[in-house]
């Protein structure tokens, strides 16, 4: 498999180097990095590079002869089908059709992994996200992230490293014991006593219902009982809730990691003993604060308030030291958009630590909204991930999870998201499977099987620009990954659907009067089938072959 644009920035390069070589060029030192565009007229090829105009002032040169000078020293390559020069001096280049047609056989022969890289083989990653304070049913802020970091994990799959999906459980703080002084309120009312809740307690109708399962399984029992008998409680019943959610939007994660942990190990004051040992904590006020302004930045949080409580910087900095010490060679979290100020004092408190902080990374993400509905867990005024689900299903959510940018906020289109027709992006992309799909079946009810199609008959544009776009990939996947924005799978599976829908158009795939060019096709058919489903199951999208 080759990354088609690398490819032609390399090509570039050894011409340049060969012209300089043959006298064509005076010496000079070659260019980190070679422009490479897409030209907007399609006459001029596949790819346009402005190497000659970026190389002018250094070669002493007009670009066109530059480029001319370029151009006559390319070398040879199977991937290169024709070039040429254009004033004021961009060299165009245009993919050869056999070995565009080549790449299919390709792609049938080894499968989806033909799309995979491999810059990440032998290298442990671990993707933490949701991480969702265990206070309440999921909303749909706290899908996005889920939708994220799992697609940013399977994506990292796909570039051969072993990933670790983690969940911090956030089962300790104040808001723990908030949680279970609700239930304890919440039960006694199910046992009829006139008890109110507190303003500042959690207000949903779902710990009314749990109030009620926790009388039918401990009667009155618990009546004179305080909030501590029903933190377990209340952290067992929403844990569960939490993976059943997350299990209907097939998230699954390998370690959840409990916050508790990490004072019962006392790993919280032994963090903090070694950073005040390397003289980054100082005390003022009664509480100990951290001194990251000796990095450079302009406000010191606290770590330890002066009640003694540690602020949740803290434990932060024990748990990435935690990540760390169990030999991750790339940490990323997936956090909202409101994290953005705490993640840098941790990303110091590993620096202060003497631990590489390079290795952790963040994926921010924005808020959702869903027809300007105002979220509140505490409040009981949220749209919940499993409410969303019933009424639109995984998939659906899933990929409209995926349509912008994270950094963008994200409005949620209800009206679009229940469409059953090509308005919806999914139903669109989906379809292209299963018609996909369903080529294979109606052909051989013909007689016709793609087995021994010759792909070297596949020229009509259509077909070469299907193949180019399953092509792009890998690359595609490379930069998604390089630059944490799983969002472009989204784009990138829409316009695979729409080469595929214009070739299945312009080109007659199953003509028993033709069974030569029906079997090559066909051959097309299936890797864009598979290209489309790799897209797909990155995304955690189903590939149906029926709809």
């Amino acid at each position: 498999m080759i990354l088609l644009q690398k490819e032609l920035i390399l090509i570039t390069k050894q011409a340049i180097a060969a012209a300089q070589a043959a006298g064509d060029l005076p010496e000079f030192d070659l260019p980190a990095n070679i422009p490479l565009n897409r030209p907007k007229n399609p006459e001029w090829g596949d790819f346009s590079t402005a190497a000659a105009m970026q190389l002018a002032k250094v070669a002493r040169r007009k670009p066109l002869d530059i480029a001319n000078a370029i151009a006559a020293n390319l070398p040879n390559s199977p991937v290169l089908g024709s070039h040429t020069v254009t004033p004021p001096g961009f060299i165009n280049y245009t993919f050869a059709g056999n070995w565009l047609a080549q790449q299919v056989d390709e792609i049938l022969n080894v499968g989806d992994t033909y799309f995979n890289l491999s810059h990440g083989k032998g290298l442990n990653a671990q993707v933490e996200f949701v991480s969702a304070n265990p206070t309440g049913p999921l909303s749909i802020g706290r899908g996005r992230g889920g939708v994220l970091g799992d697609t940013y994990a399977n994506m990292l799959e796909a570039c051969g490293y072993t990933v670790t999906r983690e969940y911090y459980f956030n089962n300790a703080g104040k808001q723990m014991d908030i949680l279970a002084n609700s239930l304890r309120v919440r039960y006694l009312q199910a046992l009829g006593q006139d008890i109110e809740l507190p303003e500042d307690h959690y207000q949903g109708a779902y710990l009314a219902d749990l109030g009620k399962a926790v009388m039918d399984d401990h009667g009155d029992s618990l009546k004179d009982a305080d909030a501590s008998a029903f933190h377990p409680l209340a952290e067992a019943a929403m844990f569960k809730s939490i993976k059943a959610t997350l299990a209907r939007m097939n998230i699954h994660h390998d370690v959840f990691f409990n916050e508790n942990s990490l004072f019962e190990s006392n790993a919280v004051f032994d963090t903090l003993a070694a950073l005040d040992e390397r003289g980054f904590v100082y005390e003022k006020d009664g509480a100990k604060w951290f001194n990251v302004s000796s990095f450079g930045s302009e406000k010191d949080p606290v770590l330890v308030r002066s009640n003694g409580v540690p602020t949740y910087r803290l434990p932060d900095i024990a748990y990435h030291q935690n990540k760390l010490n169990r030999g991750f060679d790339m940490v990323i979290n997936v956090l909202g958009a409101d994290h953005k100020d705490e993640f840098p004092d941790v990303k110091f408190g590993i620096r202060a630590l003497g631990l590489d902080d390079a290795k952790l990374d963040v994926l921010f993400n924005q808020f959702v909204t869903v027809k300007g509905e105002k979220m509140s867990t505490r409040a009981g005024r949220f749209t919940t991930l499993d409410e969303l689900m019933d009424e639109v299903g995984a998939d659906v959510v899933r990929y409209f999870m995926l349509m912008r940018d994270a950094n963008s906020h994200l409005d949620f289109d209800l009206d679009l998201a229940l469409e059953t027709s090509d308005k919806n992006p999914v139903f669109y992309v989906q379809y292209a499977h299963a018609r996909l799909s369903s080529v294979q079946r109606k052909a051989a009810e013909i007689g016709l099987v793609r087995d021994g199609g010759d792909v070297r008959l596949l020229k009509h544009p259509s077909e070469l620009a299907l193949i180019k776009q399953l092509l792009v990939l890998p690359e595609l996947l490379e930069m998604a990954v390089r630059d944490k924005a799983p969002h472009n799978l989204v784009w990138y599976a829409r316009d695979l659907a729409a080469a595929f829908h214009t070739c299945y158009r312009d080109c007659r795939v199953a003509d028993a009067d033709n069974p030569d060019l029906s079997r090559a096709r066909l051959k097309l058919m299936e890797a864009a089938r598979i290209g489309l489903a790799k897209v797909l199951i990155m995304m955690g999208v189903a590939a149906p072959s029926e709809m």
